[in-house]
């Protein structure tokens, strides 16, 4: 097992982010997808990443290269054997990683298996594995090069030890560790998707339109970003699958998902990444 060498699993906005910061923090990365078209669009957007820092001058033109060099893409899971923590970025969905993790259990007794789910039980994926004490949350966010926050879950059966070397590996990549309970949500979106909700139930009832929403929000609260444009951001179908899972998991209506939301998703309109959202994107 290579110490510095890190597997990612799913290389859409996330697993892309989550790649980028680990190459450029010195660690070797093996980026993992099930779509050789998916893997080829995350390797550009990690060098467009990087460029970016270039042109900040926060990394050099060498360091780009360098970082670059570090990273490895694959179809086969089997490709993630020898590594020393796996971090899995895969859609929300417990059923693909309830199997991923009890895949990735199989191929490796030693590798910590970090979950970057943003409501899932942890628990619940740790239940799936051979070695349940080796199972953790470790949630970042988008944009993952800029934000600073992993939200480190523990599971009922996570180990301290685990705990304590996902913690480490959050501060040799520059992030700040905060621990959090496995409670549907965690803290950070139990909070804040709720909010995105109630936005859009204003919208909905014709109160305010989505652009007054987030300029209200922007001057009056201090927010850098509207509620909605955020929702954009993460998108939409990701806000309506963590409010259903703060619905089933509390059983309390005050999370009940908005309609015009559920009717945005079933249209398409997921956000940025669709082109159109509450916001119109070019």
């Amino acid at each position: 097992m290579n110490e510095r060498l890190i597997g990612v699993v799913g290389a859409g906005t996330m697993g892309q982010g989550i790649a980028q910061v680990v190459v450029a923090s010195g660690f070797t990365v093996r980026l993992y997808d099930v779509a050789d078209e998916q893997l080829t669009r995350a390797q550009a957007a990690i060098d467009k990443g990087l460029g970016k820092l270039v042109t900040k001058e926060a990394i050099s033109e060498t360091d780009q290269r360098d970082a670059l060099a570090r990273l490895s893409t694959t179809t086969a899971l089997e490709a993630l054997s020898d590594c020393s923590i796996i971090i899995e970025a895969a859609p929300e969905q417990p059923a693909l990683k309830e199997k991923l993790f009890r895949d990735l259990s199989h191929l490796s007794h030693d590798a910590i298996l970090a979950s970057n789910t943003s409501s899932l039980s942890l628990t619940r994926l740790a239940a799936v594995c051979e070695r349940p004490e080796r199972v953790v949350g470790m949630h970042f966010f988008n944009p993952v090069p800029v934000l600073k926050l992993v939200e480190v879950i523990r599971a009922e059966q996570t180990s301290d030890t685990t705990v304590e070397r996902i913690e480490a590996l959050a501060k040799a990549l520059g992030k700040t560790a905060v621990p959090i309970g496995d409670a549907p949500g965690f803290a950070v979106n139990r909070l804040l998707v709720p909010m995105i909700n109630e936005a859009a139930f204003i919208v909905q009832e014709g109160t305010a339109t989505p652009e007054a929403i987030d300029e209200a929000m922007k001057l009056g609260a201090a927010h850098p970003m509207g509620p909605l444009a955020l929702a954009d951001l993460i998108g939409l179908d990701v806000c309506l699958a963590i409010m259903n899972v703060l619905q089933e998991g509390f059983g309390d209506s005050k999370y009940r998902p908005c309609p015009l939301l559920k009717r945005m998703v079933a249209a398409g309109y997921l956000g940025r990444k669709s082109g159109r959202g509450f916001h119109i994107y070019e």
